[in-house]
C-alpha cells in the first residue's frame, strides 16, 4: 500500500469519518497531559519524553514500512525535517518540564490557547497559583508557539510533499538527543521501579499518542482544510480540564473554568472559515495541535 499524494484541500468538506477522528484525537490529546502527570512520581519530566520518542520512532517504521514509505529517499526533506525536529524537541522540553511546575488543566487550556488570549488566561485567579506555576503556564506557552512554528515549517517546505510517517520521523528522531541531553543537564534518574500504571501510560504515550495519533494529525491536514481541522481541536482544552478534575483532583475555580470556555469559544469564532478567506488563510490557521 502505497503512501499518499499531497492533494489540494482548501474547502474540502469533512467526512463523517474525518470527524469521528477528529473527536477521537481531541480526547486523546486532552487526557495526554493528565497521563504525563500521573507517570512523574516514577519518571522525571525529560527522561519520560525521551522514552517517549523512543519507543513512538519504531511504531512509525513499523506503520509507514507497511504503507510504503521510503524513508531514505533522497527527495529534498532533510534540511526542513531537521528544523522541524529541532523545534519539535525543544517544545517539548518546554511542555514536559513546563508540567512538572503546572497542574494539568492549566497546561491543556495554555498549549491549545496560545497564542492568541495568552494575557487573558495568565491573569485568571486560580488557588495556590505562585511563580512557580506561572513558569510552568509560560513553558507550555512556549511549547504552544514552538508547536505552531513546526507546523508552519512543515506547510511550508518541502516536508508538506513527504508521507505523515516521514514528516514525523524526522521530528521524533532528531527530538531523541535533544531531550536525553536536557535529561542529563537537569540530573534526572529513575531510582526505583515505575508502577504498572507508569508503563502501562507511558506506552499508551509512545504507541498511541506519538506514534499513532500524530501520523493521524498529519496525514488529516494532507487531506483536508487546516481551517476546519483546527476548529475540532478546541473541544481539546475542554476534555483535559475536565479529565484533570476528576482524575488528578485540580481544583478549579469558576471564574479559570469560565475563562477557559471564553478563550476556546473565541478561538473558534476567530477561525471560522468564510467562504471568501478561508483558502488563504489555511496555511496560516493550521498552528493548533496535540
Amino acid at each position: 500500500m502505497s503512501a499518499p499524494q499531497a492533494i489540494p484541500s482548501a474547502g474540502r468538506p469533512l467526512s463523517a469519518g474525518a470527524i469521528a477522528l477528529m473527536l477521537m484525537l481531541c480526547l486523546t490529546w486532552g487526557f495526554n497531559q493528565i497521563a504525563v502527570k500521573l507517570v512523574l512520581p516514577d519518571i522525571p519530566p525529560m527522561l519520560q519524553a525521551t522514552i517517549r520518542s523512543m519507543g513512538a520512532l519504531p511504531v512509525l517504521f513499523l506503520i509507514g514500512t507497511f504503507r510504503g514509505v521510503k524513508f531514505f529517499e533522497r527527495d529534498g526533506t532533510w534540511k526542513p525535517g531537521l528544523i522541524a525536529g529541532l523545534m519539535f524537541g525543544i517544545e517539548f522540553v518546554l511542555i514536559f518540564q513546563g508540567l512538572h511546575f503546572t497542574s494539568a488543566s492549566r497546561a491543556v487550556v495554555f498549549l491549545y490557547t496560545a497564542p492568541f488570549f495568552v494575557a487573558l488566561a495568565i491573569g485568571v485567579p486560580q488557588p495556590n497559583v505562585d511563580s512557580q506555576v506561572l513558569l510552568g503556564d509560560l513553558m507550555i506557552v512556549g511549547g504552544a508557539a514552538l508547536w505552531a512554528a513546526t507546523t508552519l515549517v512543515a506547510k511550508g517546505t518541502r516536508l508538506r510533499f513527504a508521507a505523515p510517517e516521514k514528516a514525523l520521523g524526522y521530528q521524533v528522531a532528531t527530538s531523541i538527543p535533544i531531550l536525553g541531553l536536557a535529561a542529563w543537564l537537569f540530573g534526572e534518574s529513575i531510582t526505583h521501579t515505575p508502577s504498572p500504571l507508569s508503563l502501562g501510560l507511558m506506552a499508551f504515550q509512545a504507541i498511541w499518542v506519538v506514534g499513532t495519533t500524530f501520523t493521524l494529525w498529519f496525514a488529516l491536514v494532507k487531506a483536508y482544510s487546516a481551517s476546519k481541522l483546527s476548529a475540532f481541536t478546541f473541544i481539546t482544552p475542554l476534555f483535559g480540564v475536565v479529565g484533570s478534575y476528576f482524575i488528578m483532583h485540580d481544583t478549579l475555580s469558576l471564574t479559570f473554568g469560565a475563562a477557559a470556555v471564553l478563550v476556546i469559544a473565541g478561538l473558534f469564532l476567530v477561525n471560522r472559515p468564510s467562504p471568501s478567506v478561508a483558502a488563504p488563510r489555511d496555511a496560516l490557521l493550521n498552528v493548533t495541535k496535540t
